[in-house]
C-alpha cells in the first residue's frame, strides 16, 4: 500500500510541476469590486489545491475522531452488558 501511495504522490507532483511550467502568466483575481489581486496562475492553482487537501484532511480527521468515540462507547456498553448478563456467582458452602 505504501508503494501505491508513493506512486500516486509522485504522479501528482509531476502533474503539478508540468502545469506550473506551462501556466506562469499572471491572472487577475477579483473579489467583487473590493479587492483585485494579480498573481501567476500556477500560484492560484496551488493555493486552491492546498486548500482542498487541507479540507479533505480535516474532514477525515473529524470522521476518524467520531468513529473512535463511537467504538469506545460501544466497547463500554458491551462490557457493561456482558457483566449484567452473567449469572450470579454460586453461594459458598452449598
Amino acid at each position: 500500500m505504501t508503494i501505491v501511495r508513493w506512486i500516486v504522490g509522485v504522479a501528482i507532483f509531476l502533474f503539478l510541476l508540468l502545469v506550473s511550467l506551462q501556466n506562469a502568466e499572471p491572472v487577475k483575481l477579483r473579489f467583487y469590486t473590493w479587492v483585485s489581486w494579480e498573481v501567476p496562475l500556477i500560484f492560484l492553482v496551488l493555493i486552491v489545491f492546498a486548500i482542498g487537501v487541507t479540507a479533505g484532511l480535516l474532514v477525515g480527521a473529524f470522521r476518524s475522531a467520531r468513529l473512535k468515540r463511537q467504538i469506545s462507547r460501544m466497547r463500554r456498553e458491551h462490557a457493561r452488558g456482558a457483566t449484567d448478563s452473567l449469572p450470579p456467582p454460586p453461594l459458598p458452602g452449598i
